[in-house]
């Protein structure tokens, strides 16, 4: 997950600049999300998906046979990068939830509230050039170590590979984020159990105001298979699209507060605010 970091310089907006951890030092990662989502009509018990970061996601499990559905949660990230060399960091990071769910169909209304560690993740960053006569690129991998599912837990099973490109033109940055997440099958309680694999495509423009001050604007598109339960999909491949608008703050030369603002625009109702705090030590 490529993440933002403070600039010293007024050239380059805070989201670009030092992407990487400096050689032998360490980065805290610290992120709170809350998510709002809203659905109807849903009979499969497709999960309901909360952006933790750039390209990580939690799950929230949702019953079969719902008709209308409305949830609350609060997720919480904790993470460390270490810096390998000038074009190498490692990373990890623990993630928390908090939900709260109300459903109604025809036999009723019911509510439910969940609080419970959701995942542990470990990878790798890693620049291939810089950005001089052609745009930069960066590289990233990253496996699950632990991921809790409705019964039971799994480890190793899922992973990401994914690439950023960016082009600055002061004052101006022009960002591109792909990504892949694959899962494989795993037991959850009695039955054999598959994510979906995940693919997202994060086009964004970051505009740097002063040294301090960066404002982006983007838009996210996925793409994710269905969930699969002793090889039966449950539902079908959704596709969704969402807007992003963020802020970035230098709070001071090694501390950086980010905000971002998920809008969905097509795929599923709902909204997210994400803040973020990076401090290098």
């Amino acid at each position: 997950m490529i993440t933002a970091s403070v600039s010293g310089r007024a050239d380059l907006p805070l989201t670009v600049e030092n992407l990487i951890t400096d050689k032998s030092k360490f980065k805290l990662d610290l992120s709170v999300t809350y998510a709002n989502l809203d659905r109807q009509g849903v009979f499969t018990g497709e999960p309901i998906t909360v952006q933790t970061g750039a390209t990580s996601f939690v799950s929230l499990p949702t019953l079969i046979g719902e008709s209308r559905g409305n949830s609350d949660s609060v997720v919480g990230t904790l993470g460390l990068r270490y810096g390998l060399t000038g074009k190498a960091e490692i990373f990890a990071r623990s993630t928390y939830l908090a939900s709260s769910s109300r459903t109604s169909n025809a036999s009723g209304t019911s509510q439910s509230n969940d609080n419970h560690f959701a995942d542990a993740w470990a990878g790798i960053n890693y620049q291939f050039k810089k950005d001089d006569d052609t745009p930069a690129l960066l590289g990233f991998a990253e496996i699950a170590l632990r991921e809790k599912h409705t019964q039971g837990n799994s480890s190793f099973k899922s992973g990401l590979v994914g690439l950023t490109t960016y082009k600055a033109i002061d004052p101006v940055v022009f960002v591109l984020t792909t990504a892949y997440r694959f899962n494989q099958s795993r037991e959850d309680g009695a039955k054999s159990y598959k994510p979906g694999n995940l693919l997202l495509i994060n086009p964004s423009i970051a505009f740097a105001v002063n040294d301090r001050v960066t404002l982006t604007t983007g838009m996210l598109w996925t793409n994710r298979q269905a969930d699969q339960w002793d090889g039966q999909a449950q539902g079908f491949r959704r596709t969704s699209s969402d807007l992003l608008l963020g802020v970035g703050y230098g709070i001071s030369k090694g501390s950086t507060l980010n905000t971002t603002f998920k809008l969905n625009a097509s795929g599923q109702a709902g909204a997210e605010l994400r803040t973020n705090w990076l401090h290098s030590f």
